[in-house]
């Protein structure tokens, strides 16, 4: 009985790492500077105020066909590491929450500190999304990140971009911390949040002076 455990263990240790190993590869690899230089010819992050190789930067410096390539494979790398991991857990019946944490985090982690660029990376807001979004069809905790993102940028606008970030993954961590949501979902949700905001931290971002504006006062 007890080799049988031991080898169940054995099989779902196995199983979440290499979800978690797979995301993490996944998350290193940076879009913005790869499409940048196939729209541009050049590095299109260099000479960035923050040197942030993500979304914004990738419309901004390389355009609206970089930008949206960008975002769309920073949000893949989250999403198919979740997707998949959720889909073959519940198919070969291996289940952890804690296992199922981790593999969210992972591709964050991957695009924050990732392994081919010295572990200077970006600040991970689209492939938090994405990993958010691999628990489709059940969009509730997607919908609860997006939803502060637009209540903080467009009604209660806070300003820069520096605090308005924060402030958006500190109180949707409250609302999923006391919300309806899955062990894994809470738990990977913490771990995702304080590694946006670490990376925030970290930033060459310019720290101005925190502005808020409600939207009829604009």
């Amino acid at each position: 009985m007890f080799l049988t455990i031991s080898k169940r263990g054995g099989i779902f240790i196995f199983f979440y790492l290499m979800f978690i190993i797979a995301g993490y590869l996944a998350g290193s690899v940076l879009f913005a500077p790869i499409w940048g230089r196939v729209f541009t010819k050049k590095d299109i992050i260099e000479h960035t105020k923050d040197h942030n190789p993500g979304t914004a930067n990738a419309f901004m410096q390389g355009g609206f066909g970089c930008g949206v390539l960008t975002l769309i494979c920073d949000m893949a790398k989250g999403f198919l590491p979740v997707f998949l991991c959720i889909h073959l857990s519940e198919k070969y019946g291996i289940h952890s929450a804690a296992g199922m944490a981790f593999v969210m985090l992972s591709p964050v982690i991957g695009h924050n500190f990732p392994l081919y660029t010295g572990f200077r990376g970006g600040k991970g807001i689209a492939t938090s999304f994405g990993v958010l979004l691999g628990f489709y069809p059940d969009l509730k905790i997607a919908l609860t990140l997006a939803i502060w993102f637009i209540l903080f940028s467009l009604v209660i606008r806070i300003t820069p971009h520096y605090y308005r970030t924060i402030g958006t993954y500190v109180v949707a961590t409250i609302c999923v911390i006391f919300g309806g949501f899955l062990p894994e979902q809470k738990l990977g949700f913490i771990m995702i949040a304080v590694a946006v905001c670490v990376r925030m931290h970290l930033s060459d971002e310019k720290r101005e002076e925190c502005k808020v504006r409600l939207l009829w006062k604009h």
